[in-house]
């Protein structure tokens, strides 16, 4: 059953959901990059002479910053009987989760071991003769084995720490995957809020203006009335059946229509009666009704003679 709702989650999360999550603590977060804070303020104490507690903690808690940020839930430290539980306990421990962190462990520690045996090797290649060196000469290269080790666990940390927020983030962003109902609800939840709602209206009336007002200079003509009324018509007499309103205002959009129309060289008509009837009857992007077919064909017709003496 879980492996077909997994399966049915196939869109990416949401911001709002991202951010739930974020609220409750859950958060792409790798241990590596921690455990590489760690050695790298360890490894910057020892070459600084700082104070090796403070240093390691402040790379922990930057490690962990840089990650996810700064993350307040207060909810992820309250008590759950489901953490004392034994059933729960031994499910986390057996989960493929566990087995995959496991196997990673064994492999971080192959890996840093190796490289350390590496330069290990390189340091004490005259381990023979190392009982005769001066204390001084001693002394240094206790100081190099001091830093070398450090720098080369560190190095190969670093390509497992990059490589294991990443598969973190992968797998975090894959969780928190939603099923298309779930998108949709939050889709319909977040239309609900009035602020959204007003915003979304707004939006929509903005666009459908710069629509309008991209089809006044193609139109055939601009009905007026002629300051408060504007009725911009588009017509072809090959494709169309009936002339079609592309653009109307009233007052402010009405002169702006007119003004639009008259620099594109579209005809501007005053028929005052015409122009209101049009505005209250009928919609943008309809055609107009037939009662009103005469009226506007007088018009129509007014203006082909007019280009036609341009002409």
């Amino acid at each position: 059953m879980a492996e077909q709702d997994n399966a049915q989650k196939t869109e990416r999360p949401t911001p709002k959901r991202l951010e739930q999550a974020r609220k409750r603590g859950e958060v792409a977060s790798s241990q590596d990059v921690k455990s590489w804070g760690l050695l790298a303020g360890g490894l910057l104490a020892l070459m600084l002479l700082a104070p090796i507690v403070a240093a390691l903690v402040l790379a922990a808690v930057a490690a962990n910053f840089v990650q996810s940020g700064l993350v307040w839930a207060p909810q992820r430290i309250a008590p759950q009987l489901s953490r004392i539980s034994p059933a729960s306990g031994a499910k986390r421990l057996f989960s493929t989760r566990a087995v995959v962190e496991f196997a990673k462990g064994l492999l971080k520690l192959a890996a840093v071991a190796t490289i350390c045996a590496a330069i290990a090797r390189l340091l004490f290649a005259d381990i023979a003769v190392l009982p005769a060196l001066p204390v001084a000469a001693l002394l240094e290269r206790v100081d190099k084995v001091a830093i070398w080790l450090p720098a080369g666990a560190l190095a190969a940390l670093t390509l497992i720490a990059g490589l294991d927020f990443a598969y973190q983030r992968f797998a975090f962003l894959k969780q928190m995957r939603m099923t298309r109902q779930e998108v949709r609800d939050e889709i319909k939840q977040a239309e609900g809020d009035p602020h959204i709602k007003s915003r979304i209206r707004r939006l929509r009336a903005e666009r459908a203006r710069h629509r309008m007002m991209a089809a006044v200079p193609n139109a055939a003509v601009v009905i007026t009335n002629p300051t408060h009324y504007a009725i911009a018509l588009a017509y072809d007499m090959g494709t169309m059946a009936a002339p079609k309103v592309v653009a109307k205002g009233v007052d402010s959009l009405a002169r702006r229509i007119r003004d639009l129309a008259e620099a594109n060289e579209v005809p501007v008509v005053e028929n005052p009666p015409l122009a209101r009837a049009l505005y209250a009857a009928v919609d943008l992007e309809e055609e107009i009704p037939v009662e009103h077919y005469q009226a506007v064909a007088k018009v129509i017709g007014y203006v082909m003679r007019l280009r036609d003496r341009r002409a």
